[in-house]
């Protein structure tokens, strides 16, 4: 899905607007019925919440959908809400920090699996900057986005590592045989200050 500029814009002010209205008044935004047709087309969407502290930018929050599932506007509207209130790893998002948080919208392509012949194969599959990983076993799955060894500085190695310790799995997991990968690129939209100017990311 081609994804432009000022789609980018409406899709993270709508992803905004359903954080800012869930936690001050805990309801649904209801989207308008007269969006760009590709909004309604079922694709997978992240929405990040990043906070400004001390001059850094901390995660907030991350959900979303793999998958393409859902409509595209559906599935912002509920990562949104998602990100905000019901990542495990933070307490809810509280009205007084909607002032201090950027939102970021990634859009998914669908995942791919990664086929090789041995899994030492792996990294040469992994282009840094533009495929996300997601890691599947027996006990789960994870998922990591394009951005993130980007903002890390992660060779394809320690990218495959880290995206099996969010599956819960050891960071070597990623040789066993009895493993599935999958990468998907995505399409990423960020706040560059809270409710301010957007811009396409670059990896």
């Amino acid at each position: 899905m081609d994804i432009s500029d000022e789609e980018g814009k409406l899709l993270v002010k709508i992803a905004r607007d359903a954080v800012e209205n869930y936690v001050r008044d805990c309801e649904r935004i209801e989207p308008s019925k007269d969006l760009p047709e590709k909004f309604y087309e079922k694709c997978g969407v992240f929405v990040t919440i990043k906070k400004c502290e001390y001059g850094e930018k901390n995660l907030r929050g991350c959900i979303g959908y793999p998958y393409p599932d859902n409509p595209l506007i559906e599935a912002i509207i509920d990562s949104g809400i998602a990100a905000a209130v019901e990542d495990p790893r933070f307490e809810p998002l509280s009205a007084d920090e909607l002032d201090e948080v950027l939102i970021e919208v990634s859009v998914l392509t669908p995942p791919e699996l990664i086929v090789v012949k041995s899994p030492r194969e792996y990294p040469s599959k992994v282009k840094i900057g533009e495929d996300g990983l997601i890691f599947r076993w027996v006990w789960g799955s994870g998922l990591l986005l394009p951005q993130v060894p980007v903002e890390y500085n992660w060779d394809a190695e320690e990218f495959l590592s880290h995206t099996c310790m969010k599956a819960g799995a050891p960071p070597d997991a990623w040789l066993s045989p009895n493993v599935n990968i999958y990468k998907f690129q995505a399409i990423v939209f960020e706040e560059l200050e809270p409710r301010g100017k957007v811009m396409k990311k670059k990896s």
